[in-house]
């Protein structure tokens, strides 16, 4: 990947530092109704618990803000309030403990009703997110959706902060079309420092979502852009951490603690052996076991599940261990190319359990 990371300014947001080198967060968005209080805590409660560093709610009203001060009360992570229109809200839900805003500048009102928000951004240390995407741009000004005229949306927002002497100021520029987010992201990363939030809007689902998102957002990655990420999928949003973190493991940005690698199979796998089901038990068990200790001393560990003999210690010979399929319910087991010994199938996740305490223990003397 590429080592040098564009610079760019360094916003807190509740301790959380985006920009400026900071490691790429991981944001998502709750999708219940703010007034189903319990149901959302539990919600931003899984997302953390997933790994999410910020998540963004929904404050469709003046009137949500008592349900979004109990949320508030009972969560203590970064909490971003998404807002439209209205200033008022706004402002409410920064005097409620909300730890950023966003809005777009432009659909708030008259300069008066932005300096306000400002005023009391300041006030608070609160940072405003513009988020710009292909259905927000100015249609008397801008014919047609492209690079050039999402940065220029952005840029217009921007100037109204400002105006206003405010500089807090995280950016997204988002579109469903890839190529138009890349690049935007592009042009507006050689224009300005501010912080990037990177993604694609109106994503879809499933391996649409995934793919589409992962090369938009690896591509920025890749390239030093970006400083904060979401993957929007429709469902739940739970899901949207754990692609999102195969992103940044797959970029080179985040250590996977425990990479399982297998392969696809052929032919040549035993018609017993159902690699996938095996390579899913292995990876759950080998992370529930060693994902803290691992992550605690800074380590991964490469597994390996091969379909069969020709694949295993030869194409995996760079994983710390791993099993190949053999005839017969056998499978052999293998450490870094080197053929450890045969074992049953019903024994591979603890044969591997084993191996791995021998990695740890090593790395400890």
């Amino acid at each position: 990947m590429n080592e040098e990371r564009v610079h760019t300014k360094r916003i807190n947001v509740r301790g959380l530092p985006i920009g400026g080198g900071a490691p790429v967060s991981i944001q998502s968005m709750t999708n219940l109704p703010i007034e189903e209080v319990e149901a959302t805590i539990r919600q931003i409660e899984m997302l953390r618990d997933e790994g999410a560093d910020l998540v963004r709610l929904a404050v469709r009203g003046e009137d949500s803000i008592i349900y979004l001060k109990e949320i508030r009360s009972m969560i203590d992570m970064p909490l971003s309030a998404d807002i439209h229109f209205n200033y008022r809200i706004a402002i409410k839900a920064i005097k409620a403990g909300i730890d950023k805003v966003r809005i777009n500048p432009g659909n708030i009102g008259d300069q008066k009703r932005v300096k306000e928000i400002v005023r009391v951004c300041k006030e608070f240390n609160v940072p405003i997110r513009i988020g710009v995407n292909s259905g927000s741009i100015d249609r008397k000004r801008f014919q047609d959706v492209s690079a050039q005229s999402l940065v220029a949306s952005a840029l217009e927002h921007i100037n109204i902060l400002e105006d206003s002497d405010f500089y807090d100021i995280i950016v997204s520029i988002k579109s469903s079309d890839l190529f138009h987010t890349i690049a935007a992201n592009r042009l507006f990363s050689s224009l300005k420092d501010y912080p990037l939030h990177i993604g694609l809007t109106e994503a879809g689902f499933g391996v649409s979502c995934v793919v589409h998102s992962a090369i938009a957002i690896g591509s920025l990655l890749l390239e030093g852009i970006g400083d904060t990420i979401r993957v929007s999928m429709t469902g739940d949003p739970v899901e949207e951490i754990v692609v999102a973190k195969r992103i940044l493991e797959s970029v080179g940005m985040r250590n996977p603690v425990i990479r399982v690698i297998s392969c696809p199979t052929c032919g040549r796998i035993d018609p017993s052996v159902n690699l996938l089901d095996l390579a899913t038990a292995i990876e759950e068990e080998l992370m529930c076991r060693f994902g803290n200790v691992l992550q605690d001393g800074n380590r991964n560990i490469t597994v390996a599940v091969m379909g069969c003999e020709v694949n295993g210690p030869g194409e995996a010979s760079h994983a710390d261990v791993g099993v190949a399929a053999c005839r017969g319910g056998e499978m052999l087991l293998f450490s870094e190319g080197q053929r450890l010994n045969k074992i049953m199938k019903k024994d591979a996740v603890a044969s591997l359990k084993k191996e791995v305490e021998k990695i740890i223990s090593l790395w400890k003397k």
